[in-house]
């Protein structure tokens, strides 16, 4: 019995050493991070994470239904320098030297004061600093339809990638969709759609509860002086 443990024992002992000395001894195995890849690199958060996202700035906001429809084309286009931006939805163009008054088709922005009788509505300064920071200064293309009763061209102000300011402003919530009259100045159909996403979503004026449309207040407010401004 004592022969065959050692002989037991010694033939373990040898086949240790053999594999010893041929480097085959066992490692414990690594565990490898969830938030590593195969290859050994830290995963990186993708690009539709939470912490991966940005606010847009106004130079390149795209409303998300914007390619659903083509921006209208204009009957003549002006291509100039936009010089000022007096409001949310006029600005003046710049062309070979000739200004030309420009209104943003298809919407109505917060109006602006001009007055102790005909006062500014909420986000009207918000607007305007905002399309001018959409726009002014630089040269664009604007494709317009027609001329207004204050000779202004009425137009769709075009951005470098396609999209119009004028949808921008209505997407951003800074303008509403110009529905007035049933209609008679919406030109662009895509417009009512920006604004309810806006709405939707609170953003710029609707933020406030139960904005008043433009097109009232210069009807209530100026003409009949019943201003309910917060």
């Amino acid at each position: 019995m004592g022969r065959k443990l050692g002989s037991v024992l010694g033939i373990a002992i040898a086949a240790l050493v053999v594999h010893w000395f041929q480097g085959g001894q066992d490692s414990p195995p690594v565990a490898t991070p969830a938030s590593q890849s195969a290859s050994g690199q830290q995963a990186q958060p993708s690009s539709g994470s939470a912490g991966a996202q940005r606010a847009p700035t106004p130079a390149t906001t795209r409303p998300a239904n914007s390619g659903a429809s083509a921006v209208p084309a204009g009957r003549y286009t002006l291509r100039g320098v936009v010089s000022k931006v007096a409001d949310g939805d006029t600005v003046t163009l710049t062309v070979n030297g000739k200004s030309h008054r420009v209104r943003l088709d298809s919407i109505d922005a917060p109006e602006a004061g001009h007055s102790a009788q005909e006062p500014g509505q909420p986000y009207a300064e918000a607007a305007q600093r905002y399309l001018d920071k959409l726009v002014g200064g630089k040269a664009l293309t604007a494709q317009c339809y027609r001329q207004d009763q204050f000779d202004r061209d009425v137009c769709a102000l075009m951005l470098p990638d396609g999209n119009s300011a004028n949808r921008v402003m209505v997407a951003s919530g800074y303008a509403w969709a110009y529905t007035a009259r049933r209609g008679d100045y919406l030109n662009d159909a895509a417009m009512p759609g920006l604004q309810r996403q806006a709405r939707e979503a609170g953003l710029g004026l609707w933020a406030q509860g139960g904005p008043t449309e433009p097109w009232k207040w210069r009807y209530e407010c100026w003409r009949n002086q019943r201003c309910d401004a917060p």
